[in-house]
């Protein structure tokens, strides 16, 4: 993959990168041997990257080329938005307090040049920043408030012309350091076509992959000619360097692996799960209207809100399931057995939502989970209920997990209608990769929910498929990848 950096003069240029090559921002935007290049990076290390300017358009032009500019547009645009500032000044907020807590001015300047800087107490910030922004120069503005103390203030993207001369050999030798790192990071022992970013978080406590899966699906990518790299959530500012991001995280509307998932659809990356199954799957009540509407059999269903609650005994009856809109992995999923229960769970529900979801209580042994992606059943498991529980996990008093036993079935064994019911319900949300729980009561297929993040973990999914089930999912990667490139690819 070609690396260009690109300058207004590279006369003036004082580095020489090793495996990179120096152009002029003209001759890139001009010269058609760039036009036709793909796959590069693109390193924009322009005077200025105003509107319109050469160095937006370096930028610009990078991204219809199908190469990879650091900054990005989106980036460049996420600078000068006080909104998008704000946001990372939350996700900041401790770190910036720790490293500027020494300070007694009521202002301080940070310089970032290449995530590192001058005085090295103050990397670990800078490099964060850098991580959330990826651009090569900048100035973040820091304030001091007697209530809320350090904050955020604003963040400016500035030009080489720009660095206090007493910095210069420090920027030339991060520089350098930098460019030699990316020239030399991960496996280096074959040349990939394509990058695909696995976003992963290493402190959650009930992730959808285990460590080894992780792996089995980055070897994968390997055999494809594709190099997967685990990206954790404070590297959201990487994303335009991959060609493809895949969420290996429990996904949740408000929170930042939705804001990864729109950043990624946004950049024209090929993203699992994308921002419309995240909306649709991880809200119930959108659910259970969507099915219903589409005739797909679903537990008998109200949704419930402070006008409706009397209803429940009525059209649903006791026991019955209540849950969260955004409830997943068992948490926020309830069972009223009682009126005084049934009471007591509704108005805790509706104290954090306007409205919520009762459904009928269907006891069974154990529930399908049939995994679908592409349109395309890839696995089907039994998850049988945890020992004298009614769901397939429970957390004892300890706050110790139990779970219940799975069983993994090869696809054509399942029973053909719960793997039919499945596939009408994932129609319903997209092509993107599903696990659709559905309970069997007597002849009888029930959907309970579509989830788009699906649980993928070593010895339990894979045990049919084993390995293959990580290369088919790595290969709807690499045929989307190169079905975007080629519309993208002039004729």
């Amino acid at each position: 993959m070609a690396v260009l950096i690109v300058v207004n003069k590279p006369q003036n240029w004082p580095l020489k990168i090793p495996g990179g090559e120096v152009v002029a921002a003209r001759e890139y935007l001009t010269d058609p041997k760039y036009y036709r290049l793909r796959g590069a990076r693109v390193f924009n290390l322009c005077r200025s990257y105003r509107y319109q300017s050469t160095g937006y358009y370096v930028s610009l032009l990078a991204t219809a080329r199908g190469h990879k500019p650091i900054p990005s547009i989106e980036t460049i645009q996420d600078v000068k938005s006080s909104a998008i500032v704000r946001l990372a000044a939350d996700e900041l907020e401790d770190l910036v307090e720790k490293c500027l807590k020494p300070i007694q001015s009521r202002e301080f300047t940070l310089s970032i040049y290449f995530g590192r800087n001058l005085a090295k107490r103050y990397d670990r910030l800078a490099a964060y920043i850098f991580k959330l922004f990826q651009c090569p120069f900048m100035r973040a503005r820091f304030v001091y408030h007697e209530e809320d103390g350090w904050e955020l203030n604003s963040l400016r993207i500035i030009s080489a012309n720009e660095i206090p001369e007493d910095h210069h050999d420090f920027v030339v030798q991060v520089t350098q350091e930098y460019f030699r790192r990316f020239r030399v990071s991960g496996p280096r022992r074959f040349t990939p076509r394509y990058d695909l970013a696995i976003l992963y978080n290493p402190k959650e406590e009930n992730p959808p992959s285990d460590e080894r899966a992780l792996e089995k699906f980055i070897r994968a990518a390997k055999k494809l000619d594709m190099r997967a790299e685990l990206i954790e959530p404070e590297e959201y500012g990487i994303l335009p360097q991959y060609d493809g991001l895949f969420i290996r995280e429990t996904t949740v509307v408000d929170h930042h692996t939705y804001r990864f998932s729109r950043r990624a659809f946004a950049e024209g990356m090929v993203v699992i799960d994308d921002p419309e199954s995240i909306v649709r799957c991880g809200n119930k009540v959108y659910l259970a209207e969507l099915l219903d509407l589409h005739r797909v059999r679903i537990p008998k269903t109200l949704i419930v809100h402070k006008g409706n609650q009397e209803e429940i005994m009525q059209k649903i009856g006791l026991p019955c399931i209540l849950k969260q809109p955004d409830s997943s992995f068992s948490q926020g999923v309830f069972k009223a057995v009682t009126e005084a229960q049934l009471h007591e769970t509704i108005e805790q529900l509706l104290s954090e939502s306007d409205l919520i979801i009762a459904q009928e209580f269907l006891p069974t042994p154990y529930d399908w989970r049939v995994g679908i992606l592409d349109d395309t059943p890839l696995y089907a498991c039994r998850y049988h209920m945890a020992n004298r529980h009614w769901q397939i996990q429970h957390k004892d008093r300890g706050g110790k997990t139990h779970y219940g036993k799975v069983d993994t079935i090869p696809i054509d064994e399942a029973p053909p209608h719960v793997v039919s019911t499945a596939l009408r319900a994932t129609k319903l949300i997209g092509d993107g990769l599903y696990g659709v729980d559905l309970k069997e009561a007597g002849r009888r297929t029930y959907v309970i929910e579509v989830n788009d993040n699906p649980s993928i973990e070593s010895g339990f999914e894979d045990r049919v498929l084993k390995d293959d089930l990580y290369l088919r999912i790595m290969d709807v990667f690499l045929k989307r990848i190169e079905q975007q490139k080629e519309a993208r690819r002039p004729k």
